[in-house]
């Protein structure tokens, strides 16, 4: 489980500089068509980020999975009608960006409202004094968050993570979580906050700009405070259509959230699905007042989301013992980052409480994963407190295999010692297991950064390594006597071919040449690349065989934390992925023409997934490919999901897809 030290700021990346679209399973770059306007997909498109100084400048974010045309949009502010506006481009690519400069100029206590060139209102956003300078912007995810006026620097044409403050005001944690437009015409709104929020004189409007704004209070029923967790239901004095939208302002007239749908999208209701925190999709159930369904079809209402997608599965009750864990060490996503470009669904791939142990009875703590290169149909996995689970599919989920061990089996230390804090795991080229471990559970105040070799054949329902390596000296920074500090070590590793690393010119930092294995010759057909959660970075070691190992120095990913790494053979690219520390993220690195391993692109996760303490990524081989996907597993080290009552509270495993 990361902590939260502070840390060396994370690296600003060009997302023009990060495409990795065009990738074929050589790791060659190709052309790619441009992807194909929808003219439709209107309600992806959200205001993004403010500025009512300089050049007014506007950025716009598409957060669906389709480029959409803003050729011929207008623009209008609360004295001039609309306007035509000259946008950096024409079209929004999904996950995208588009900036211009207001043509009228916008004031310090202003509204700014977007429009197709057909005059629909697309999203609007009110500001009082001064609250767009130097600039306001979405923080908490890209045209998702919350509206933040204490903007550090701005970012137009990129993620606003790197100008937000680290924390969301409480008001801001206020969503609107479900609107439906048959009936009474409701609206829910939902606290995520940990402190209740004064609604009294909060107001809503829909799309029709010439409605004034409606307060909460007056309305029925009448409320004054949503209370944390808690929820609030009125009924619109407005009344809402097919083709609408719900706008709430705070008492100085700040935006606080929005909703846009299209036809059909709020019948029955339209609903964030995760609730509180995820895209808003069409219901087959209203559910006023209490925990979304989340059961009908994507698509839907946006403005709050990132793209359509659904959370599947999950289910069944929390097992005495089982204690979910909720997730620490929030921070901020990387300059640059792109959205998700596999399948926007997600299916929860566990059983409930599926990794309960003797030394881990609550359950928790599942972190590395790997899929086995010679056999694609196994997923090992790591658990924190010294256990390894080779798990197969059954029925759509992950299942320990009952012919290797239905409970798993119990790691120690060289010599059958110690509980080895398991947290990163890799297939080396022998088929051997390659775990990672931060400290000695038994010792947990002591960091024992150590890299482990098992057999997976050895039977028996406990496994000793067949070598060890202990790297502890050379991180004397996390020998503090603090628990948090020795917990700062080794968080996943990943076995990278020699095959890779001299195809693609990799220069040896001990020679500064080229890299030839021969120059080492009992390390194996690989090096491994393992992350220190502490500062972000990839620590390069050759095992030997006799025990020895080399270090061949760090790599920087321009992330803040590792919590896994692996080698992807169908990207050809070395992926160090990070949990809510660094946004939920995946940073795929090349080898570039200076023979260096740079960071090439970076992806948030599936827009439906929780923001937790996610350390465990997977990547299916290219050989299971169907349809051009594959499968991507995820692990959460504390099984909290979306918290108690949500489908995924008590699951480790989440499985999506990813492009070949």
């Amino acid at each position: 489980m990361p902590t939260s030290p502070t840390r060396a700021g994370v690296a600003s990346l060009s997302a023009a500089a990060l495409s990795l679209s065009g990738l074929l399973v050589t790791g060659v770059l190709t052309a790619q068509p441009a992807a194909a306007a929808d003219p439709a997909g209107y309600q992806n498109v959200r205001i993004n980020e403010v500025t009512s100084s300089n050049n007014d400048t506007v950025e716009l974010h598409n957060t669906g999975s389709t480029a959409v045309s803003v050729s011929g949009w207008k623009m209008s502010d609360d004295s001039f009608s609309p306007q035509s506006f000259s946008p950096s481009a024409g079209t929004i690519p999904a996950g995208g960006f588009v900036t211009f400069d207001s043509p009228k100029g916008l004031g310090d206590s202003d509204k700014l409202v977007i429009y197709t060139s057909g005059g629909t209102v697309v999203d609007r956003v009110d500001w009082a004094t001064d609250k767009a300078k130097p600039a306001m912007a979405r923080c908490g995810g890209d045209g998702t968050g919350a509206w933040v006026t204490a903007i550090s620097t701005t970012t137009f044409g990129a993620a606003n993570a790197s100008g937000c403050p680290s924390s969301v005001p409480a008001a801001g944690r206020v969503r609107i979580n479900e609107v439906s437009s048959t009936g009474s015409d409701t609206v829910e709104l939902y606290n995520g906050g940990t402190g209740a929020v004064s609604l009294g004189s909060w107001k809503y409007s829909d799309n029709d700009t010439s409605h004034s704004f409606v307060s909460v209070s007056s309305s029925s029923p009448s409320a004054t405070t949503i209370p944390a967790g808690g929820y609030v239901t009125f009924d619109s004095s407005t009344g809402l259509g097919d083709n609408d939208s719900v706008f709430l302002v705070d008492g100085s007239g700040n935006t606080v959230d929005s909703v846009t749908w299209t036809t059909g999208g709020a019948k029955p209701s339209a609903e964030r699905c995760a609730n509180g925190t995820g895209p808003f999709r069409t219901a087959t159930t209203a559910t006023p007042g209490a925990v979304n369904s989340c059961s009908g079809s994507t698509g839907g209402g946006t403005g709050g989301g990132t793209g359509t997608g659904e959370l599947l599965g999950g289910g069944g009750s929390l097992t005495s013992g089982c204690t979910p864990e909720s997730a620490s060490g929030t921070g901020s996503t990387p300059t640059g980052t792109l959205a998700w470009p596999g399948g926007a669904d997600v299916t929860i791939a566990d059983n409930v409480c599926a990794f309960t142990t003797s030394t881990g009875p609550e359950g928790r703590d599942v972190s590395g994963l790997a899929f086995d290169p010679a056999n694609p149909s196994v997923l090992w996995a790591a658990k924190n407190k010294n256990w390894l689970y080779k798990l197969v599919k059954s029925g759509g989920k992950w299942i320990p295999d009952a012919s290797w061990s239905a409970t798993g089996k119990q790691i120690r230390f060289s010599g059958g010692s110690g509980e080895p804090d398991s947290e990163g795991l890799t297939i080396g080229g022998n088929g051997h297991l390659y775990v990672t471990s931060e400290r000695d559970n038994t010792k947990n105040t002591e960091p024992k950064d150590t890299i482990l070799e098992f057999d997976p054949a050895s039977t028996g329902s406990t496994l000793t390594p067949v070598h060890q390596w202990d790297m502890t000296a050379q991180f004397p920074q996390l020998d503090t006597g603090d628990k948090d500090d020795a917990n700062l070590g080794f968080e996943g590793v990943g076995h990278v071919p020699d095959t890779w690393l001299t195809a693609n010119g990799w220069v040896d930092p001990l020679t500064h040449a080229a890299y030839d294995p021969t120059d080492y010759p009992t390390h194996g057909s690989g090096l491994f690349f393992a992350g220190l959660e502490y500062d972000g970075s990839l620590r390069v070691y050759g095992l030997n065989s006799d025990g020895t190992f080399t270090t061949f120095g760090a790599i920087t990913t321009g992330k803040a934390s590792v919590m896994d790494v692996t080698f992807d053979a169908g990207t050809q690219r070395l992926v160090a992925t990070c949990d809510n520390t660094c946004g939920e993220t995946h940073t795929f690195m090349k080898i570039n023409a200076d023979g260096a391993i740079v960071p090439d692109v970076t992806y948030t996760n599936p827009a439906v997934m929780p923001a937790g303490n996610l350390e465990g990524f997977a990547l299916a081989p290219a050989s299971t490919c169907v349809d051009g996907l594959r499968e991507a597993v995820w692990s959460d080290d504390g099984v909290y999901g979306f918290g108690s009552g949500s489908s995924s509270y008590g699951h480790a495993l989440y499985s999506g897809t990813f492009r070949c």
